[in-house]
């Protein structure tokens, strides 16, 4: 199979939308849930704030946007997320335009992040890490745009969307000190020019009110991100067992990438041209995150969860594309895009056997069947409609994008339930796998207008559930 120099921009779109269909159609038909993070963004956008107790705030953010339009449609939870995907993509290739002559090279420079997987088999599940991608994204492109054309516009955008970057998760920062490293290589050079400071504007404005949030809520965000490292007990082996780990996995990732690279670039010989602004640009971007995140876990002693480095390889292809582009041969190509298609379709199938093979994952929670139940009981004892569940963000969560008056979510049983006003008009649920007499006796023994009390026990779903509501 050959594509024609004048066919590529569209394939380039074909390939774009069969990759969104698949990718949302297949999720939707097979998952019964939606995944934890995806809910968990859900119910903490049933309270817009700028912060939240695990990340920033643009998941639940984009989450809330949508579930503000389509309700608990799970599909569109689905198509977010891969919109993030080819905008990526997108940008990636918008990007590649200024670094390659050959229209194939931009198009290779992307398929190749077809196999990556973080770029297919895990983006159903919308969450922090998918958030970042278009960021990422954007981030380098109007930095490389505004060192280029060194424009107002261009600077001041590289600082808004480096700011909403921040605001997807935190080692975004990582990026930015790759950035900050160029921007040193650019001072040496003597070609840095001081408009690009006009970034900070924007990028402050954007996180301002984020850093107001984490103060006022003592940093709890940050805490919460120390804590998934396991910094706290970290031992001396814990120095050199997290790095081996993280390469390991990171190698393991990159697999199926560098097979198909195999097929494309007939010899792996190159000169390294430090002088060339382009190369050094795309190693910073690619090399120096990933040798920071290293350096962490070295020095820290921590571990690195490998969904952290989604988007770390969103420009690895334009990077090897880049250094190999005089190896790649197009009567290769065909070859390349055999492999390219096979890793396409291989994937989703692996994702369609695993939903449909396996029964005990999360998306086979029957939330939807749930909360029918509460919602039936609820409306043929209440007059009023549920305000508030409380619970843990997985139970809770569910009720809260399932049931029809769309609850807030609250979590932490007894720190949400003492700040519930006298004066509460909106029913109360508390979902989860509490004992019956502690449920009723202590944690539903509430003082206010809302004084009749039911217990709701889902037996086959280990749940017990309190109603507070009015007659």
């Amino acid at each position: 199979m050959s594509i024609k120099q004048s066919q590529i921009g569209k394939f380039f779109v074909i390939f774009l939308f069969v990759h969104i269909s698949i990718w949302t159609l297949i999720p939707t038909l097979v998952n019964s849930n939606l995944p934890l993070d995806t809910i968990e963004a859900l119910a903490w956008a049933s309270d817009i704030q700028w912060g939240y107790s695990k990340h920033p705030p643009s998941s639940a953010w984009f989450s809330g946007l949508i579930f503000a339009i389509f309700s608990n449609q799970d599909w569109a939870y689905y198509l977010l997320s891969q919109l993030f995907v080819v905008l990526s993509f997108t940008i990636v290739w918008k990007f590649s335009e200024d670094f390659f002559k050959k229209q194939i090279h931009r198009l290779i420079s992307v398929l190749l992040l077809e196999g990556i997987y973080f770029y297919n088999f895990t983006t159903p599940e919308f969450n922090v890490y998918v958030c970042e991608l278009p960021f990422w994204t954007l981030t380098v492109f109007y930095c490389w745009k505004g060192i280029k054309q060194n424009d107002y516009i261009s600077w001041l955008l590289f600082g808004f969307f480096a700011g909403f970057g921040v605001l997807s998760h935190y080692l975004f920062l990582y990026l930015l000190i790759a950035l900050d490293i160029f921007f040193i290589y650019m001072i040496f050079k003597k070609e840095f020019n001081s408009k690009c400071l006009i970034s900070l504007i924007t990028f402050l404005i954007v996180l301002l009110p984020h850093l107001i949030w984490l103060i006022e809520n003592n940093f709890i965000s940050i805490n919460y991100a120390i804590h998934r490292t396991g910094l706290e007990e970290s031992i001396f082996l814990n120095h050199l067992y997290y790095p081996i780990i993280f390469l390991a996995k990171q190698i393991g990732v990159m697999v199926p990438f560098f097979i198909m690279l195999l097929f494309i670039v007939s010899k792996f010989k190159h000169k390294t041209n430090l002088k060339d602004k382009k190369l050094v640009f795309l190693i910073i971007i690619n090399i120096v995150p990933l040798l920071l995140i290293f350096l962490t876990s070295f020095f820290l002693g921590t571990g690195i969860k490998t969904m952290w480095m989604t988007p770390f390889y969103l420009f690895s292809g334009v990077l090897c594309v880049y250094i190999f582009q005089t190896k790649i041969y197009r009567e290769r190509f065909k070859y390349f895009l055999n492999v390219f298609l096979f890793l396409f379709i291989l994937s989703p199938s692996i994702y369609f056997y695993h939903s449909i093979s396996k029964k005990d994952k999360r998306t086979d929670y029957r939330g939807r069947e749930i909360a029918q139940l509460i919602q039936t009981k609820w409306d043929n004892t209440f007059s009023n409609e549920i305000e508030v569940v409380f619970g843990n963000i997985w139970d809770a969560g569910n009720l809260s994008y399932h049931l029809k008056s769309k609850p807030k979510w609250t979590g932490g049983l007894w720190h949400g339930i003492k700040e519930i006003p006298e004066n509460t008009d909106g029913g109360i649920i508390i979902i989860g796998d509490y004992d019956e007499n502690i449920l009723v006796n202590k944690i539903c023994t509430i003082s206010n207008t809302l004084s009749h009390v039911v217990l709701l026990q889902l037996k086959h779903l280990k749940h017990n559930v309190c109603m507070i509501g009015k007659k």
